[in-house]
């Protein structure tokens, strides 16, 4: 099989992520405390050094603050619920939200639930034909109300990098929270929380950190304050959504107000973090220029054969120095789940047909609803696997 799947998750995973996860789930798989047995201490030691590895990759400039999330999808909930339920709580006003049209459901579902439950209001930012947002867009839509920015960092269907630091400039200019939605960027674009005025930054660890699916995490800013601080609505407090047990304090009545522990509930995945350590690691050594350069290569050998086609619609930039590994396009007059089992079943290559969690993305691009077909290649991909689908494509298209 030839896998083209790699922005929904990515395969194969780094050499080492299986063996790492094994063997820990084989040697040191207890539930993880600062204070107990030895098995115990050592799986908590293993988190702590992974939250290092992670908030040293985004230059975060503390680990405590790097919070483990069930994916990217938890991560943005905990996010955005976080800050608008603590703005509800402390004063029933009705803060306003940022967001685009290119966002994942991870992102539009929670925001639309909470405007239809007339909790927040909501202002979808437009992009241009190529898929970019004008940062001058989100700053026209601030008010006095606005309490949250919340964007994609690169779609995951027209796969365009946004400027998020000029976001983060305009957010920090503001006095709003800017949250980051890092799911097709983290691993392969460089991301410096600092230096973006990131304040909330999401994101999986199956993409492109290369990781086990179950992963993930929330980088959570110094702006954002201190679980125990008493804030009002303007300052930005998360509220946790889910309570539980923390490993180490058992004795508060609500959840420990300490970063991590305040966000994190319940028992985490360590036998899929173990693995995402591995994940970490092969990106590390490997520098993100090359890994980006590598995957935007191979979607320009797409882009120039369905770019120049008519036989071909391509959605977005025809650079693709301008996108991540990702490529979206359709087949005149032919369905494009269809073109995907035909790839499946007639070439053994796997793409990903269809609406791709992001419907108002595909409106705006005018594939909704049978949607489009994309195609991610990875950091393994190899250029004969391209050459491959160009020449199937070509086969399908006639």
């Amino acid at each position: 099989m030839i896998y083209l799947d790699n922005a929904a998750t990515s395969f194969p995973k780094a050499p080492g992520v299986g063996e790492a996860a094994a063997n820990f789930i084989a040697k040191d798989a207890a539930n993880p405390g600062r204070a107990g047995h030895r098995m115990a201490v050592a799986a908590e030691e293993m988190l702590d050094r992974v939250r290092l590895k992670l908030a040293r990759l985004v230059n975060g400039p503390t680990h405590d603050r790097m919070v483990f999330t069930l994916n990217g999808t938890d991560a943005l909930n905990i996010a955005i619920k976080g800050v608008i339920n603590e703005c509800v709580i402390n004063n029933g006003s009705k803060p306003h939200v940022i967001t685009t049209v290119l966002e994942h459901n991870s992102v539009s579902r929670p925001l639309q639930s909470m405007f239809q439950a007339g909790k927040i209001d909501l202002t979808r930012v437009d992009c241009d034909d190529n898929g970019l947002i004008d940062p001058a867009d989100i700053k026209a839509a601030l008010t006095p109300q606005t309490k949250l920015i919340v964007v994609t960092h690169a779609s995951n269907v027209i796969g365009t990098i946004q400027d998020a630091a000029a976001i983060g400039a305009i957010a920090r200019e503001a006095d709003v929270l800017f949250c980051l939605d890092a799911a097709q960027t983290i691993g392969v674009v460089p991301i410096d929380v600092q230096a973006m005025k990131i304040d909330l930054l999401a994101f999986p660890g199956h993409k492109s950190l290369l990781g086990p699916t179950g992963t993930g995490g929330l980088y959570v800013g110094t702006r954002v304050p201190e679980p125990s601080e008493l804030v009002d609505c303007s300052t930005g407090r998360l509220v946790p959504f889910r309570e539980g047990g923390t490993g180490g304090d058992s004795s508060t009545a609500t959840q420990p107000a300490l970063y991590p522990y305040y966000l994190e509930g319940g028992t985490p995945n360590t036998v899929g973090i173990a693995g995402l350590e591995a994940g970490i690691d092969h990106v590390n050594n490997t520098p993100l220029a090359d890994t980006l350069a590598h995957e935007q290569a191979l979607v320009q050998q797409i882009i120039d054969l369905v770019a120049n086609d008519d036989r071909f619609k391509l959605y977005g930039n025809t650079d693709a120095k301008a996108r991540v590994g990702t490529v979206t396009f359709n087949v005149n007059d032919m369905d494009a789940p269809d073109i995907g089992s035909i790839l499946d079943d007639s070439f053994e290559i796997a793409i990903r047909p269809g609406l791709h969690c992001a419907p108002y993305s595909h409106k705006r691009f005018g594939t909704f609803p049978t949607g489009s077909i994309r195609v991610s290649p990875g950091a393994f991909t190899t250029g004969d696997e391209v050459a491959q689908l160009i020449d199937a494509l070509d086969q399908i298209a006639m």
